[in-house]
């Protein structure tokens, strides 16, 4: 999968990188991450890709022409690759998002900076992503998220085949609890039921605990989540015990 990312600061993208599973990743040819610097669209001596905003107030607004022919030209060197601006007002990013964007060949990530992109831009944007409620400096750190959640889940990137599906939200709740040695550390055991090799057990208490960790922590996850008989009958046993102590 091919990923392009347009952005004022490419250099920022050589580092995170470099490492680990995304390094080896890039290094056996699975992905291609090409950080584009918007100033080679850019026309005049100075190069110049943002202007005061019409109308008047504080900062500086990211201009429409260098960032359009951007994203022309990037788009034309992988036509079936999206488009996707990335700015606070953008609709949320999550792990069903990352799913659907692993099928695509490729992803377009445009770096908003300042107080974000001429309003013109948007015709351009086949999606636009935020990556949580907050401000950041700009784009660049949230297309690194992107590209590593959608990344993780291309074929022969991780060392399992089953590894992404075990992940929190993957299918809609958060991950259970993990143990590795020692057996015991700062008097707090194992569960017997890890040590007990009974795979049939240990599936059991993994959902029960994938259930009970997301009704304590993201109790609004289980509204769309994938439940059935036997996870509801788990949760309304849970929800019984929490009144009760």
């Amino acid at each position: 999968m091919k990923f392009d990312v347009i952005t004022l600061f490419p250099q920022m993208f050589a580092s995170p990188f470099a490492e680990s599973i995304i390094g080896r990743a890039l290094h056996k040819g699975l992905l291609s991450i090409n950080a584009r610097y918007l100033r080679d669209w850019a026309q005049g001596r100075h190069q110049v890709t943002d202007d005061a905003p019409y109308g008047g107030g504080n900062g500086m607004v990211m201009k429409p022409e260098p960032l359009c022919r951007a994203i022309d030209d990037v788009r034309g060197e992988n036509p079936g690759a999206p488009v996707a601006l990335l700015t606070p007002q953008g609709r949320r990013f999550d792990q069903g998002e990352a799913r659907r964007l692993s099928g695509e060949p490729g992803l377009i990530l445009v770096c908003g900076r300042y107080e974000g992109f001429d309003e013109r831009v948007r015709g351009r944007a086949d999606v636009e992503y935020s990556i949580g409620d907050f401000v950041l400096t700009g784009g660049e750190l949230a297309a690194m998220v992107i590209i590593d959640a959608v990344a993780r889940l291309l074929p022969g990137v991780l060392g399992g085949d089953d590894s992404a599906a075990r992940d929190s939200f993957s299918d809609g709740l958060l991950e259970h609890p993990h143990y590795t040695r020692p057996v015991e550390f700062e008097g707090r055991r194992v569960p017997e039921v890890l040590l007990s090799g009974d795979h049939a057990r240990i599936a059991a208490w993994r959902r029960e605990q994938q259930l009970l960790r997301t009704l304590q922590r993201r109790p609004e996850l289980l509204e769309h989540a994938a439940l059935d008989a036997d996870d509801r009958a788990i949760l309304a046993r849970l929800r019984r015990a929490e009144t009760l102590t």
